[in-house]
């Protein structure tokens, strides 16, 4: 019971990030056309958003100790995670997360850089958010390793690409490695990454501690529109404490669940 009311907050709170006139969001989705970063990575298991003719997918996978292609969907934007801190190597007692998020962009008729992007990584462990947003296509890779250039390791492709066969920027130089970056984006309409909470967080995530987890995802248009965008809460451990706001929104939620399913009988 514990679990399913944990979950009903962390599903009160995936909608409460949803915004703007777009398709409602779909679950355990393959995106289009496969998963084409790295080696043996599954489609599948994505909370997919899409709107004009765009389609968003965000997930969590299990990444350490070994790396598998389980999701631990609840199949309403919900994932279940394990505590536990790694190494790169997958040696306990580092600062990474046993479950990476990942994301996928496929921008349909148009190229990836037609548009701009927002993700938002919420590094509140608890029930409220405290995003950290930027635009991961276009905006200064924070690695040092970049050269303070927007340059990523993201994996491209286009809706004939297969799995685990995406390009990635190449160069002798951070200038031929941007332009081949940039060339990369001009040409594709597949963009795809895997990503850890402690990629990006300053050295304040505790990959030990339970608690909630959310994410967003947005394509943007002209004027700032936001044209497309998907969101999921990845719960970690056995969840996040209860606070009286949080306790009121799933009172809320359950009892919506509750009238749904009265409906359904009826």
């Amino acid at each position: 019971m514990k679990n399913l009311f944990l979950k009903a907050i962390a599903l009160a709170a995936v909608t409460a990030l949803s915004t703007g006139a777009h398709a409602a969001l779909a679950y355990d989705q393959n995106v289009t056309n496969a998963v084409i970063f790295g080696g043996g990575n599954a489609n599948g298991g994505f909370t997919v958003g899409t709107g004009s003719g765009i389609e968003l997918g965000l997930r969590a996978k299990q990444r350490y100790a070994l790396p598998a292609n389980v999701f631990n969907s609840n199949g309403d934007g919900t994932y279940d995670h394990a505590t536990g801190g790694y190494t790169s190597g997958g040696a306990l007692g580092g600062t990474r997360a046993a479950w990476n998020f990942e994301w996928s962009i496929n921008s349909g008729t148009a190229n990836i850089s037609a548009y701009s992007y927002r993700i938002g990584i919420d590094y509140n462990a608890g029930f409220g958010t405290t995003f950290t947003t930027f635009d991961l296509i276009n905006d200064v890779n924070p690695n040092p390793a970049a050269g303070g250039l927007a340059l990523w390791d993201h994996s491209f492709g286009n809706n004939g690409t297969t799995q685990g066969n995406g390009t990635e920027a190449t160069g002798g130089t951070l200038a031929a490695a941007l332009a081949d970056y940039n060339s990369l984006k001009a040409a594709n309409n597949l963009v795809q990454n895997s990503w850890n909470l402690d990629f990006f967080d300053n050295g304040s995530f505790n990959p030990n501690a339970n608690g909630n987890y959310s994410f967003f995802l947005e394509a943007i248009g002209a004027q700032g529109a936001v044209l497309a965008r998907s969101e999921i809460t990845v719960i970690v451990g056995t969840g996040a404490v209860p606070e009286p706001g949080s306790l009121a929104l799933a009172g809320v939620a359950l009892a919506g669940l509750f009238a749904a399913s009265r409906r359904k009988r009826g």
